[in-house]
């Protein structure tokens, strides 16, 4: 059965690596919803969070193939249990219509906060999952909405062991490796 899992690569910065591991979801059709990419805690070990609807079954052997890249340190397939996530949008609304109603109660309501004001636009930004980012574009959507953005999953892991155990074991060999290099 397909559902949606968070998929986590901790990878060294190298030119594309990206496209090596979103070839690997291509090529057994799998679509990704979401991708973001950044630095870990670990100096020089990046983390690739994926988001994508598939089978446990097929995402085993697809990080089984990612790992396989020279690249990698490890891969990880969560249910949506494991991790803790949030993504981010960003409204840009139209400051004619704020005479349609009282804007300022959606945006409380919403957990929300205005981050920019121009005479002809503000722009609201908003954290939380998927469904509330886009339940609250309704509501902004009789107040002219001029843009909309949204960003992709960024997680944390719930506690796991051999999670916890392999990021202590990547941070004390790039920690040697970088002391091997300065010696």
């Amino acid at each position: 059965m397909q559902k949606e899992y968070t998929i986590t690569v901790y990878t060294e910065d190298r030119i594309g690596i990206t496209n090596r591991i979103t070839v690997i979801f291509t090529r057994r059709q799998i679509n990704i919803t979401s991708l973001t990419t950044a630095e870990t805690e670990i100096p020089g070990v990046y983390k690739f969070i994926i988001t994508v609807m598939s089978t446990r079954e097929l995402l085993d052997k697809v990080v089984g193939q990612i790992e396989r890249l020279i690249e990698i340190h490890r891969a990880f397939v969560h249910e949506e249990e494991d991790v803790v996530y949030q993504e981010l949008a960003l409204y840009k609304v139209s400051t004619q219509s704020l005479d349609k109603g009282n804007i300022e109660q959606i945006i409380r309501e919403n957990n929300a906060k205005i981050i920019t004001v121009d005479p002809n636009y503000f722009v609201i930004e908003k954290t939380g999952h998927q469904q509330e980012l886009l339940d609250m574009l309704k509501q902004l959507e009789p107040f002219g909405i001029i843009e909309y953005s949204k960003s992709g999953r960024v997680a944390i892991v719930k506690w796991s062991r051999r999670f916890h155990d392999h990021l202590k074991e990547l941070g004390e060999k790039v920690e040697d490796n970088l002391n091997s290099i300065s010696v």
